[in-house]
């Protein structure tokens, strides 16, 4: 179950990224709830996984699929470009996460 928690918790970091940006700063409220409850539900369910799984591999899968998961956000939504060096970049994050998955 810690890895679904994870997860789901990355998932929600990319939402609560996504609704960051939306939030033109915080001066949008609707955006900025969202943001607000993405954040405590991400950081609680990242907390829940870390009961079973070590820290080091928690944290950087969470931030893993948060990164890679606002960048493909950012090219597919809010028209951001994709360069070879940022697609390179992004593969490696994933390998990163993969590598540490199977460690």
């Amino acid at each position: 179950m810690a890895w679904v928690f994870l997860f789901v918790a990355g998932l929600l970091e990319i939402v609560w990224a996504f609704f960051m940006k939306e939030s033109h700063g915080f001066t949008r409220l609707t955006p900025t709830l969202i943001t607000l409850g993405a954040m405590i539900a991400s950081f609680g369910l990242l907390s829940l996984s870390m009961r079973s799984l070590p820290l080091g591999t928690s944290y950087m899968i969470w931030t893993g699929i948060g990164a890679v998961g606002a960048f493909v956000v950012g090219v597919m939504f809010l028209g951001e470009t994709v360069s070879l060096q940022r697609a390179v970049a992004a593969l490696l994050i994933i390998a990163g996460i993969v590598t540490m998955k199977l460690a």
